[in-house]
């Protein structure tokens, strides 16, 4: 599932005009890293909520900026398995 999610995640940068070359799972979503404002942020989310039916808190926008890339396919895979 974590690959699936991983996939999916890395195809929708793409789709948003994101540069995914040389991304890995050490890369952070925020600064430094693939450098996703907010907004770009929250359209991410939103595609993941959408894909795999699993739900973000506006609280967790922060948490988020700060996720690698690894940590958050780790993330929504755990609450899929969940339900949540």
């Amino acid at each position: 599932m974590r690959e699936e999610v991983r996939e999916f995640v890395l195809a929708q940068l793409q789709d948003m005009n994101y540069d995914v070359e040389g991304v890995d799972d050490e890369t952070t979503l925020g600064p430094a890293g693939v450098d996703l404002e907010s907004l770009a942020l929250a359209d991410l989310s939103v595609r993941v909520e959408d894909r795999f039916g699993v739900k973000f808190s506006d609280d967790e926008s922060e948490e988020l900026a700060l996720m690698t890339v690894g940590e958050f396919t780790t993330a929504v895979a755990g609450r899929v398995a969940q339900g949540v």
